[in-house]
């Protein structure tokens, strides 16, 4: 900073989320929380000393709205209730900081970012050079010639060259680039699957928002056309990300003077939260920033080593010949565990090719092993196949326990190489998910920083990023070596921070090792054998997609009386509101008539335009997801489609998958049903799906120990039919085929949480009709009633629920305040036991079929696991041995008090075996 004067502001609110998060769970010996006050206050007393003549202040929010819940219901919803043990130390917190004689700024109805905005621009515009001390990538956009950033957690301070380097765009553009990608924290929306670098980029292409919206048309892919139906709600997210610089303030940024230390004040709450060694600093005779205890002066300097995670980057090991490569060998082998990881060329574990590898066997003792960087200049390195010699009896021995962050890619590049590892033992990406799904995401950087306190090296912190960006070979070894190494490092650490409390918890412990550890070589099988695909027939498709779409189009001009663009919502909105004149039945943030899929569907029940733009969407859905990309996705060097599954996605622990997404290829369309015929078996086999059937409907059945309905799955009757009866009052051979519809969509339907609103949209009845109709279900299955009562009452009472095996899913907002978050959440108890014991069943039957193949040496593959389908590839011969095991399998360790049952079909594509 120049000689200019100097004004801090302090984001006190952003100090108080990162103190609790970084800091160790302290308390006095009465058992009150004190952590967080102390690591606000120790940071405060380190600006304090670092900043001795500054104009400073403390910022916290207010408690209640602001203008921006006015502009949008759901600013924020998404945040869950502050932890208790957090609320109560606001008050001691900021009684410290008036004590210590700071400016404490709390300004009602006004957020704590548009206050530091007012007063950074004020000093600013008078010359002062200006320092915020934030984690909040928010506060970006000020930064200019005059206004930093700094992190005091990782010691880095942003300018205009470090904001454009850190997000791609100079400040300027940080609003802009928030509205594209939205605010998780804020639960500002963006545009979906709109990510930091395309966000960047769009707005290096087209100068600002308001550019990127001009070239909507332009932008092509799914990505285009999620932008485009965005369009509309775009000018309120900019609105929500900017930080207002205009806040009517009484106080000016020369005014912000450090009072007189209040010593009574201090000495009484140094005293109560037993801070110790300022109070023996303060009785003699020092206080405020000028002298700090040297315990607390490592605390204070970075709030994360408190947490007893101190990473010294420069004590790792490059291991460049055999001698030290045999020493850590031996190292490795006398250790009970080490953790272990791959560097790669590629994220693609089909084609990376292994360009480093890294271990650690005690926190602080890492090497890396390079064996591929190959830029101008690299020393000479082991050979490849040398090292993975050298390690691979190490690997495949069951001790000593291995231990890897996702190490299922790891896994997957391995296999490639002739080393199939023993366990591993440990992932901890899945021991985070099974303590809590919903916590965080499960990426080591993330946990890293939650639980360890310690800012990672990312990728891009040693690769770059955009076009320049390296590949790892390219990357010098020294650097790689910090960066690798430290993988191994900081993995091992979260390990034996997980395992403890994993260990305490007999139920999340048999999730963990039986079913979560042993599906992730299952998985990786699966990926690696792929599927095969029609190409040509998708090709095909395409075409009679986009003449489907045309004709649709031609159609929907034809109901609107002239042209207009059916990916536009903006135009959309104007034709069926302002000149078709159907009525509004949902409204946007910004108060504009919506065209949102749902209303759409709702407007499409009574008006043909609505419909056919519907149909429009979808079939362009499908053709730019599937028809179009599944063709590029075919990997050259296997011929064959391989998706990606996550197991630590979905709160519920059912799977994902990626890259292609195969959960979302529709099955009850025409379309969607032609996707799957170029899902084919190679010829002489066939495929082969096997499908739970009703299984969360006999999970209920199960919870609920409802009579009515556990007698219609123990009978095998048509439990929709004999819903029917039950609501009816009619003998089940009695019942249409309408009740039978109506009575599927209550047994569905209430799983999901539905209204009698929802559930009379569905049938087209009126909604009294609707609401007699779940009143007779109650009444006929008063269990089901019974147990969604019980489940919420325990769901507020744990803040969890349970499946039948014991994973947990966390409820954050069940005792929310806000009814919609509450009313949500209480939805989501009922149904998440239900999802999440289908996840359990189906990942147990997927690790006893694999099994049974490798170990009888079957010549069957298992290819998707779909919901609650599994698809095998397998010899036409094979097929009726294969289906009889694979049921038995599937049925086998039922843990239900009802029957599981099994649908399965063959045939030469997947749209004919399922």
């Amino acid at each position: 900073m120049s000689e200019s004067p100097l004004v801090v502001l302090v984001d006190g609110s952003s100090y108080l989320f990162r103190a609790f998060h970084a800091l160790p769970p302290l308390t006095n010996s009465q058992g009150q929380p004190t952590g967080v006050t102390y690591g606000v206050v120790n940071m405060l007393r380190r600006l304090e000393r670092d900043y001795p003549d500054a104009h400073i202040a403390v910022v916290f929010d207010a408690k209640g709205p602001t203008f921006r819940h006015d502009a949008f219901a759901d600013y924020k919803a998404n945040r869950p209730p502050m932890p208790p043990e957090l609320a109560v130390q606001i008050g001691p917190t900021l009684e410290l900081v008036r004590a210590l004689g700071l400016p404490l700024l709390v300004i009602d109805g006004v957020e704590a970012d548009d206050v530091i905005g007012t007063l950074a621009r004020r000093a600013a515009s008078r010359g002062e050079q200006v320092l915020i001390s934030t984690a909040d990538k928010d506060l970006a956009q000020l930064v200019d010639g005059r206004v930093r950033l700094v992190n005091t957690m990782s010691n880095t301070v942003l300018d205009v060259a470090g904001v454009r380097e850190k997000f791609g765009v100079p400040p300027e553009l940080i609003a802009d680039f928030l509205a594209l990608t939205g605010d998780t924290v804020d639960n500002i929306p963006g545009v979906p699957k709109v990510g930091p670098k395309t966000a960047a980029k769009w707005l290096t292409d087209y100068g600002s928002l308001d550019g990127v919206i001009a070239h909507a048309g332009d932008i092509g892919g799914k990505v285009g056309e999620n932008l485009r139906a965005t369009l509309e709600q775009l000018p309120l997210y900019l609105d929500l990300a900017t930080v207002r610089c205009d806040v009517p303030l009484d106080i000016d940024p020369d005014n912000l003077n450090r009072g007189a230390p209040d010593v009574d004040t201090l000495r009484r709450l140094f005293t109560e939260l037993e801070f110790r060694s300022w109070l023996k600093e303060l009785d003699g005779g020092s206080v405020g920033g000028q002298a700090l205890a040297a315990a607390d002066t490592a605390v204070l300097q970075a709030p994360a080593v408190a947490a007893a995670q101190v990473i010294d980057r420069e004590a790792y090991e490059t291991v460049l010949d055999e001698a030290a490569l045999e020493r850590w060998c031996e190292r490795l082998a006398a250790a009970d565990e080490f953790s272990f990881d791959l560097e790669t060329d590629r994220l693609d574990a089909i084609t990376a090719q292994i360009v480093g590898l890294s271990f650690a066997v005690a926190p602080g003792e890492a090497a890396y092993v390079p064996v591929g960087h190959d830029y101008p200049g690299a020393p000479e390195q082991l050979a490849r196949d040398a090292v993975l010699a050298r390690l691979k009896p190490l690997l495949e021995a069951d001790t000593p326990r291995k231990i890897g962050q996702g190490f299922k890619f790891d896994c997957t590049v391995l296999a490639r190489y002739g080393i199939t590892p023993a366990g591993p033992a440990f992932d901890t990406m899945l021991e985070s998910y099974v303590l809590d799904s919903t916590a965080s995401r499960h990426d080591m950087d993330t946990l890293s920083a939650r639980h360890l306190g310690h800012a990672t090296i990312t990728f891009k912190d040693v690769a770059g990023s955009g076009k320049n960006q390296l590949t790892f070979n390219q990357v010098d070894i020294e650097t790689a070596t910090r960066y690798a190494a430290e993988d191994a490092d900081v993995t091992l650490r979260l390990h034996r921070h997980f395992w403890p409390q994993i260990e305490a918890a007999p139920e999340l412990r048999r999730v963990f090792e039986q079913i979560e550890m042993p599906l992730l070589p299952v998985l990786s099988r699966i990926e690696r054998h792929g599927v095969l695909i029609d190409a040509a027939l998708l090709r095909t498709q395409s075409g009679e997609l986009a003449a489907a779409m045309q004709r649709l189009e031609a159609e929907a001009h034809e109901l609107a009386g002239h042209p207009f663009n059916l990916g536009s919502p903006l135009q959309i909105q104007q034709v069926l509101y302002e000149e078709q004149k159907l009525p509004v039945l949902g409204r946007t943030p910004t108060k504009q008539p919506s065209t949102a899929e749902d209303v759409l569907q709702e407007l499409a029940l009574h008006y043909p335009l609505p419909r056919v733009i519907l149909e429009h969407r979808g079939l362009s859905k499908l053709r730019s997801t599937y028809t179009d990309k599944l063709p590029q996705q075919v990997n050259p060097a296997t011929g064959r489609v391989h998706t990606s599954y996550h197991q630590a996605v979905a709160s519920t622990g059912r799977l994902s998958s990626s890259d292609p997404n195969l959960q979302n290829i529709p099955v009850r369309t025409a379309e969607g049903r032609r996707i799957r015929q170029a899902f084919i078996a190679p010829p002489g086999c066939v495929l082969l799906s096997a499908d739970y059937s009703q299984i969360e409907l006999r999970i209920m059945a199960h919870l609920s120990g409802d009579e009515g309905l556990v007698e219609a799955f123990a009978r095998g009757l048509d439990v929709h039919r004999a819903t029917a009866g039950e609501i009816f009052g009619l003998a089940p051979d009695a019942v249409s085929g309408e009740q039978r519809r109506a009575a599927k969509a209550i047994n569905f339907g209430l799983i999901y949480g539905m209204s009698a609103f929802g559930l009379a949209q569905q049938l087209g009845i009126d909604r009294g009709a609707a609401q007699r109709y779940v009143d007779q279900y109650f009444e006929r299955y008063p269990g089901v009633r019974a147990y969604m009562d019980a489940t919420r009452a325990a769901a507020r009472e744990r803040g969890y629920v349970q499946t039948v095996y014991g994973r947990r899913l966390y409820l954050p907002d069940i005792r929310a305040g806000n009814n919609q978050r509450r009313q949500y959440a209480e939805r989501t108890a009922i149904n998440a036991p239900m999802q999440g014991t289908a996840a359990d069943l189906i990942k147990l039957a997927m690790i006893r079929i694999d099994r049974w193949l490798h170990d009888n040496g079957q010549p069957a593959r298992m290819i998707m696991q779909v919901h609650d389908e599994l698809v095998f590839e397998l010899p036409a011969e094979r097929a009726e041995a294969v289906r009889a095991q694979v049921t038995a399998l599937m049925t086998a360790d039922n843990p239900l008090t009802v029957p599981l049952e099994v649908e399965t079909g063959v045939g030469l594509n997947w749209d004919e075996a399922h």
